[in-house]
């Protein structure tokens, strides 16, 4: 395979992620869904490594795609999960994390409840001078990397199957909908996506948005339709000017959308009475098949899952292949964290 250097040791956020980083990334996952697509989907990429999945909250699809991501590269996987572990007897976090280190691990992956936790193991696995790399699998109400980049991937091959590329989503409009507030695959995502010059519209009830919108709506601002107009986002990135729409009705979200992408209502996390009931949020926030007919008639809907049925999304539009990129996306997933692993494991990507 062509080769590119792959610089970055941990994978933890993808707010500084550069353009670059972004498109091998791209072009990487579609070597190995190439792979992926043959009889024998195995290659010896990470042969002798081992990967640890430390998943600390529960999870079905990231937790299994990586593991059969890094079975597909050849690693050997050791996985943990914290109900059957030491921590039950008191181990911390960082202890449980030393202890895989002297286990032989080459690569953490790791996903916990509260924001910072990779950081943090990452921080203390370079204090200690150790090579061992930190992939974020989900962290609180943080960030979902891996998310965000298999959701890049799954719009961007849609586009173009043989070359995936950031470019290809310049000027496209892309509505991200649902519980914005505690989702870490929104925030993975508005990183991702404005990063690529799309239009992105957030459109959520006002209970279910960030306070920290409030630095770029003022009253002034919002419309007779209850929505607040295009809105400058400087940030200290490789990017220097993003964009965001913040919408409070859906229709202007959806209106001429190329993609809508809803979220889960994550009731685990809501501390308070954020909404008057489900039934009240599907009516006016749900995405439907009637809904939809605000957007481009070649409008896609994507989901990070699990679904609430009825609730975020429809069952029939769900089901809908014609208009559904679900199961894509759990099928890129393996694709693009058989792409990540091999970049932080190998430092090599294919060109």
């Amino acid at each position: 395979m062509p080769t590119t250097t792959w610089n970055r040791h941990h994978i933890l956020s993808l707010a500084d992620f550069t353009p670059i980083e972004y498109d091998t990334v791209l072009k990487t996952a579609a070597s190995f869904r190439e792979v992926l697509s043959r009889r024998t989907k195995k290659v010896p990429a990470l042969q002798g490594q081992v990967v640890a999945n430390l998943f600390f909250e529960p999870s079905t699809r990231t937790r299994s795609s990586f593991e059969l991501a890094a079975k597909r590269l050849s690693a050997d996987t050791l996985n943990f999960t914290s109900a059957t572990s030491s921590m039950t007897k008191g181990e911390t976090i960082l202890d449980t994390a030393k202890t895989y280190l002297a286990m032989g691990c080459d690569i953490m992956v790791i996903r916990h409840k509260e924001a910072g936790v990779p950081n943090a193991i990452a921080s203390e696995l370079d204090r200690l001078g150790e090579r061992v790399s930190v992939l974020n699998a989900g962290d609180g109400q943080h960030e979902h990397p891996s998310q965000g980049l298999l959701d890049l991937f799954t719009i961007c091959t849609l586009i173009d199957p043989l070359e995936p590329r950031l470019e290809l989503l310049q000027g496209k409009k892309i509505a991200i909908v649902g519980d914005i507030l505690h989702s870490r695959v929104a925030r993975s995502n508005i990183w991702s996506l404005t990063a690529s010059g799309a239009e992105v519209h957030l459109a959520a009830p006002p209970t279910l948005l960030p306070k920290w919108f409030a630095d770029f709506v003022n009253d002034e601002d919002i419309t007779g339709e209850g929505e607040a107009v295009a809105k400058e986002v400087f940030v200290p990135s490789p990017i220097p000017k993003r964009k965001l729409f913040i919408h409070w009705n859906l229709e202007p979200a959806l209106r001429d959308a190329d993609f809508v992408m809803t979220l889960r209502l994550q009731k685990e996390r809501m501390t308070a009475n954020l909404l008057p009931s489900l039934r009240e949020y599907h009516q006016l926030f749900g995405i439907t098949r009637s809904q939809i007919k605000h957007c481009q008639p070649h409008v896609k809907v994507l989901h990070p899952g699990p679904v609430n049925r009825g609730v975020e999304i429809s069952s029939d539009l769900m089901d809908d292949p014609e208009f559904s990129l679900i199961q894509t996306q759990v099928t890129s997933g393996v694709a693009v964290r058989m792409a990540l692993l091999y970049l932080i494991g190998s430092g090599k990507a294919t060109g």
